[in-house]
């Protein structure tokens, strides 16, 4: 039995230490694993010094990564100790598992990893519904707070730095973001644009070697002043918009003088277009069945079918018409 208990720990605990599977048990839809933490005693969380005096105990459920689809429940007992530090404001406080559990934790620290590696893959409502093909029951809502939960990543020094503007309300408020050149990610986003920020910002990091940047005057004073050692260079994508913006105005007020050059090239006459609507084809077909008014060589013998070829309407409708015009 010990050997069975030790391979099952082996199997779903392999990084954890301390750590004792007293049973599983597996149903269609949920596998359960009773399980202890097997150290003598704790730390106090809030001054750290080491306690064994058990308060209570109870029983915690924390949700852990599904096995063969099926979902793992965790049946962990845990105890609460009395801290023996007297000065200390805590009282009792619970033991935790060191990469297993967590202070109000309703998940395991794998499950939480998962959950946090699917979110920064593939957001809200995506990672839900992968979560859910996984096995793995959670709202979009949890994947994005666990993604927020992360600590942020650890840049390095950057060296060449992109600066432009960008707006959260397009004419209104703008602020400046900074890019990692070499790497091309956004390293950090200012509130504003001004050129103390900018310098602020460059004095923190003087390892900063070149800046690249658009002809803004604000972003040109914020460079020189919080990192006088860089060099400042134009970016490409400003240097031809701006060239562009120049060509077209140059061209613009030279339009006469491009319009002398080039010959005018003849009109071509307009094609006539078929009146529309029904009371002025009604108006003409009446004419064009009187000979007055359809420009038919002898339209008041004329039969509906060459009406209705100049006017441009069914020959039913045209025949009505000149059957109208003739009665009266």
């Amino acid at each position: 039995m010990d050997e069975v208990a030790l391979r099952l720990k082996e199997l779903l605990f392999p990084s954890i230490a301390n750590i004792a599977v007293l049973s599983v048990d597996v149903n269609i839809e949920i596998v359960r694993i009773d399980a202890q933490y097997t150290t003598v005693g704790s730390a106090c969380p809030e001054c750290g010094a080491w306690s064994t005096r058990v308060h209570s105990s109870y029983l915690r459920f924390p949700a852990d990564a599904p096995s063969a689809g099926r979902r793992v429940v965790l049946q962990l007992r845990v105890r609460r100790f009395r801290c023996r530090n007297t000065v200390c404001l805590r009282r009792t406080f619970v033991e935790q598992i060191p990469g297993l559990t967590r202070r109000y934790g309703q998940r395991t620290e794998r499950l939480r990893s998962t959950l946090a590696a699917v979110g920064l893959a593939l957001a809200g409502r995506a990672g839900a519904r992968l979560a859910a093909v996984l096995g793995i029951s959670v709202s979009r809502s949890t994947v994005l707070r666990l993604v927020d939960a992360l600590p942020e990543p650890e840049v390095p020094a950057p060296r060449v730095v992109g600066v432009d503007e960008y707006a959260t309300r397009k004419g209104r408020h703008y602020g400046t973001v900074l890019v990692d050149v070499e790497t091309r990610r956004p390293i950090d986003l200012l509130p504003d644009r001004e050129a103390s920020s900018l310098a602020a910002w460059l004095a923190q990091r003087p390892g900063v070697e070149v800046v690249c940047r658009d002809r803004t005057p604000c972003f040109a004073e914020g460079a020189t002043a919080g990192a006088p050692q860089a060099v400042q260079v134009a970016d490409r994508w400003h240097l031809w918009h701006n060239l562009s913006e120049a060509a077209e105005r140059s061209v613009a007020q030279h339009r006469r003088c491009l319009s002398v050059l080039t010959a005018a090239a003849p009109q071509p006459a307009p094609e006539a277009v078929p009146p529309r609507g029904r009371r002025r084809r009604c108006f003409t077909i009446r004419g064009a069945a009187t000979g007055c008014a359809a420009g038919v060589p002898g339209a008041g013998t004329c039969t509906a079918g060459p009406v209705a070829e100049v006017v441009g309407v069914l020959t039913n409708g045209c025949l009505l018409n000149a059957r109208a015009s003739r009665a009266s």
